[in-house]
């Protein structure tokens, strides 16, 4: 199976499927906000996904701000 692209995600079924996954029940009145908030976190994870990160990079075992 492919995986799923922005476009193909039905965020309506993820919602009803999760829920019942997680036993965790939400309120009819709710549901437009749940599905709302997942468009838009979405949105935001394709942008980070996007984002270009050269090869030669190499993570930071420990970050320590600047004082």
């Amino acid at each position: 199976m492919p995986d799923p692209t922005p476009d193909s995600l039905d965020l309506d079924k993820l919602v009803s499927l999760m829920s019942q996954f997680l036993d965790l029940p939400i309120a009819p009145e709710f549901r437009p906000g749940v599905i709302a908030n997942l468009e838009r976190t979405q949105q935001i994870a394709q942008l980070v996904m996007e984002f270009s990160i050269p090869d030669e990079i190499e993570v930071a075992p420990i970050f320590t701000p600047e004082p």
